[in-house]
């Protein structure tokens, strides 16, 4: 299976989340589990409105399921 995320992606999102400074150093050991809840809502999130943005691009709605 393939990597869902990349690296860059993931401590962009601890960053961008307020906790970026626990995995500086490539450690996540001390990352919470409610921390990595909000990394992966927020990757659904922004995923979300990549997906809506091309769309409109493209001239086509998004329907979700």
């Amino acid at each position: 299976m393939g990597k869902v995320m990349s690296e860059d992606a993931k401590y962009k999102l601890a960053h961008d989340l307020g906790f970026g400074e626990k995995v500086e150093d490539g450690d996540w050991s001390d990352v919470t589990t409610g921390e990595v809840g909000s990394m992966v809502r927020e990757a659904i999130k922004r995923g979300e409105q990549a997906i809506t943005e091309e769309a409109i691009q493209n001239g086509k709605t998004h329907q979700p399921y």
